[in-house]
């Protein structure tokens, strides 16, 4: 999905929300899909503010359960009371991450047959699926060998 689809998507789902479209929410949603890694809400109030500085910290704190529930981010909640968001560009929510665990870096990998996995085990229940996901999380082979890492900050 194109940037331009995506903020029409966004504006169109924050009406049917009865919910006003504002420069600041058009802020948060530029900055989110200018990232292309996961970031963090704190991370987003800064790359907004540096579109609009009007944007404040409840603002994105609001607007980032709306985006997510339209499917315009996934959520990653890696544990240790943090959560990262990455822009869904490619509308693919079936995805799975890989975490690792000894820096934090978040890969994903395309999951299609997640679907057909919730629907299968699910309907063995007489349930429906609402949200699935897969999170795998893994230490790294390279640093545990070598002692490095490329993915590993340098402090």
């Amino acid at each position: 999905m194109s940037n331009d689809a995506a903020r029409e998507k966004y504006k169109a789902y924050l009406t049917t929300k009865g919910l006003r479209v504002t420069n600041q929410r058009l802020a948060i949603f530029e900055a989110a899909f200018a990232q292309k890694e996961h970031f963090t809400a704190e991370e987003l109030l800064d790359h907004a503010r540096a579109i609009d500085d009007s944007v404040s910290r409840a603002t994105v704190y609001r607007s980032i359960p709306i985006m997510t529930e339209s499917a315009l981010l996934r959520e990653v909640d890696i544990g240790k009371n943090l959560k990262y968001y990455r822009p869904n560009t490619d509308n693919n929510s079936q995805v799975a991450q890989v975490i690792c665990m000894d820096c934090d870096k978040i890969f994903e990998i395309s999951a299609p047959f997640m679907e057909w996995y919730g629907n299968s085990v699910s309907s063995k229940l007489n349930l429906t699926p609402v949200t699935q996901r897969l999170q795998v999380s893994a230490h790294c082979n390279t640093l545990r060998a070598t002692g490095t890492c490329k993915n590993r900050m340098q402090g």
